[in-house]
């Protein structure tokens, strides 16, 4: 069947003009404003900063730039475990256990003179060059080359990485493994960082279990398990996770978490629709908060929402998430992880597009994620994706973008990455 222009447009009134779960007419906001509206929320937040010792800044975002404190290597080195030799061969052998790493500073060697060097240990005055001891060979007190010496091979001279002032890494760097080693060659015990997001978690619903199987309407609590060590990847500090009635006592007590918290993000779960009992629009509403986005148009998760308390510069936020565990997931990656990388003061994701292996059927009018696990050439959908399942999700290694009516076997579609999968909150 051909699709017609009337077709399109109506497509793109009805992606305007999403349902809601419960029927009723909602503006949803496509799938990739909504994350931009989050990523745009964070980046307006006043940054906070704090100095931290090297082993307390792992994951952190560098406040300020990291600026050699002086030439690195401080002075010339040996490259390799060898012979500093002085001019042209055959060399004299220097009697000795040679130059360590470490130790004083070496006599000048004289001309023709050959002395035992260790990798990083201090160049002697005069030296020519370095030959590593595979290449080099011994008769009695003379030193001979296995192959021609050029001046200058294997010496690390001072300055060749680093002279002091230089700029290593500018403001806004992600602090990694490699970061923390470069600081530390480069002479700091401190960094100046942004601190992670502190995140605090609130499970909304009478009908969760914390143990045994489910049973009599009742099932388990598969969100407290996940989320927080979900957002920690994401590199959040999660400061509490908490669980909450859908009574109106839970009501109550969920307007005296949000209002009191001090946590940079509260995330919710459940109560973001319009049921009898889904109490966090209403709540919103009593805190005077600011709805950024209150809806989206992606299955599953379309109820999923992002609140302001506050002012811009300084306010606090909340990302309220659905209650069925994929659609948590969904609103996890659609607004969770663009605002933590904004306030952390992180650059967001760089998109990719991999080929799908198989048709991926769409929604009519919104986007789908749908859990993939990649191989070295496609990404390959799994099953099991409802909105209240966690088998496909919990067997993925990302989720891929699905636009409306779906893709076909071979087509690109563009994949957001589960943060254990790609590193999470080291890239």
């Amino acid at each position: 069947m051909t699709r017609t222009d009337a077709d399109g447009a109506l497509d793109e009134a009805l992606a305007l003009v999403s349902r809601t779960p419960d029927g009723g007419g909602h503006r949803a906001a496509p799938w990739q404003r909504a994350r931009e509206t989050a990523a745009r929320a964070g980046t307006g937040v006043r940054a906070r900063t704090h100095r931290v010792a090297l082993a307390d800044a792992h994951g952190e975002v560098l406040a300020a730039p990291l600026d050699a404190l002086g030439d690195l290597p401080s002075f010339d080195t040996s490259a390799m475990d060898g012979w500093a030799v002085a001019g042209p061969g055959p060399w004299s052998i220097r009697p000795g256990e040679g130059v360590l790493a470490g130790a004083e500073p070496p006599a000048p060697l004289a001309d023709g003179e050959a002395v035992r060097i260790a990798t990083g240990a201090r160049i002697p005055v005069d030296t020519s060059a370095v030959i590593r001891s595979e290449h080099a060979r011994e008769s009695g007190t003379q030193l001979y080359a296995a192959r021609p010496v050029s001046t200058g091979q294997d010496i690390r001279p001072r300055g060749q990485e680093c002279r002091s002032g230089d700029l290593l890494l500018p403001a806004g760097s992600l602090v990694t493994p490699a970061v923390l080693g470069l600081a530390a060659a480069a002479g700091y015990d401190e960094l100046l960082t942004r601190p992670r997001p502190r995140v605090e978690v609130l499970v909304l619903g009478d009908e969760l279990l914390t143990e045994g199987l489910p049973h009599d309407g009742l099932i388990r609590d598969a969100l407290s398990p996940m989320l927080g060590p979900w957002l920690t990847r994401l590199g959040a500090e999660v400061v509490s996770t908490r669980r909450l009635g859908d009574d109106p006592d839970g009501a109550e007590a969920l307007l005296a978490a949000v209002t009191g918290s001090t946590a940079d993000l509260i995330v919710t779960t459940g109560g973001t629709a319009s049921g009898p009992v889904d109490h966090v629009h209403p709540v919103l509403e009593r805190a005077g908060a600011e709805l950024l986005v209150d809806g989206v148009a992606v299955r599953p998760g379309h109820p999923m929402l992002l609140a302001r308390l506050g002012d811009r510069t300084d306010g606090r936020h909340v990302v309220g998430l659905p209650g069925n565990p994929l659609a948590a997931v969904s609103g996890l990656l659609t607004l969770a992880e663009p605002l933590l990388r904004a306030l952390a003061g992180r650059r967001q994701r760089p998109r990719y597009t991999v080929s799908v292996e198989g048709d991926v059927h769409g929604h009519p009018y919104d986007t789908r994620l749908v859990p993939v696990l990649l191989t070295d050439e496609h990404a390959v959908p799994l099953h099991y994706n409802g909105p209240a399942m966690l088998r496909g999700v919990a067997a993925a290694d990302a989720l891929a973008v699905v636009p409306p009516h779906g893709v076909r076997s071979g087509q690109d579609v563009e994949v957001l990455d589960l943060p254990w999968a790609s590193g999470g909150c080291f890239t």
